[in-house]
């Protein structure tokens, strides 16, 4: 955790020296190709992929960028050509949105640059051993990875006299069960009993979260994309059972939790746009450069679901819109 807390403050302080910077001249090409593979549609990684456009269109010009955007609708296979394509098109740099996307990315090309956002671990993600914070080659980007610590030390902050929780994830997803796997020793040094529940996919989410329910006093949910696609599944049988959910992300808990410690994904997806511009335009070389990490998460909580359960929010929390 030392580790992964040095490489957040040398990013910090990168991206603030960044933000005083002035905007990047477009040098170069007179127009570039930028290639966007997100792997499905919720409300975090669009806005990851909002931010990244933005960032790139305020920087360049919106006369010299040009995007060819596409969705794998949750498929890895369909990422896989989804990216293959953008290879095959010669684009100047691909943003790989999620996990799975980074990973077809980096399998379809190692000379076109590849950032990746929206992804936790990089390490875990692309198999590195002793990950030091910089991927290297043609891949770097920003993670989306919280204090994972002090997510869940929301657990007992907001629900003292909890006992037993239950973690879901998909198992299709590292980064997940990274994220299960740290939280769960944080609980568990806690003095609480955990549980781990993986669901395939969406086919048997509502099943092995009513099996969770029925054994938890209370859920966590780490940032899972299969499950940020699917929060009113969750939520149809969470919240009949009067289990709370503490959420990996703002998404899922606006869609089925009670709060969460959470990230800004637009400034997020903004940072990595930011990166982009300065490695197409040669202020930056990708393969020295650090992934990033979002520096000031915010404890945030969902006033309705609260309210439904009967939640008692601490100071410090900030309500979602």
């Amino acid at each position: 955790m030392k580790k992964l807390i040095s490489v957040v403050l040398a990013a910090t302080m990168a991206l603030g020296i960044a933000s005083c910077s002035s905007e990047t001249t477009n040098t170069g090409k007179d127009k570039y190709l930028v290639g966007i593979c997100q792997l499905v549609q919720h409300e975090a990684l669009d806005a990851a992929t909002k931010g990244f456009r933005d960032a790139l269109v305020d920087k360049l010009g919106a006369e010299h960028v040009e995007f060819d955007e596409q969705n794998a609708s949750g498929d890895s296979a369909t990422a896989t050509i989804i990216c293959q394509n953008l290879v095959a098109e010669n684009v100047d740099l691909i943003m790989a949105n999620a996990t799975p996307a980074l990973q077809a990315a980096v399998a379809a090309t190692d000379s076109i640059p590849v950032l990746g956002t929206s992804v936790t671990e990089y390490g875990v993600a692309l198999g590195i051993d002793n990950f030091n914070g910089t991927v290297g080659g043609n891949v770097s980007g920003t993670s989306d990875l919280p204090p994972l610590d002090e997510q869940a030390s929301m657990v007992t902050e907001l629900f003292p006299d909890a006992s037993t929780v239950g973690i879901i994830y998909c198992s299709a997803e590292p980064n997940s069960k990274y994220q299960a796997d740290s939280v769960k020793a944080y609980l568990e040094e806690a003095g609480l009993t955990v549980n781990i529940y993986t669901f395939a996919d969406s086919n048997d989410i509502s099943s092995v979260v009513g099996e969770a329910c029925n054994n938890s006093d209370v859920l966590y949910i780490p940032t899972d994309n299969t499950a940020a696609s699917c929060t009113e599944a969750i939520n149809n049988v969470a919240l009949p059972a009067g289990v709370p959910i503490i959420a990996g992300e703002e998404g899922i808990m606006k869609g089925c939790g009670v709060a969460t410690l959470s990230i800004d994904y637009y400034g997020l997806g903004y940072t990595t746009g930011e990166m982009a511009a300065d490695i197409l335009t040669g202020a930056a070389d990708v393969s020295t450069t650090p992934i990033a990490y979002y520096p000031n998460p915010v404890k945030k909580y969902n006033p309705e679901i609260c309210e439904q359960l009967n939640v008692t929010v601490p100071e410090g929390y900030v309500a979602a819109e």
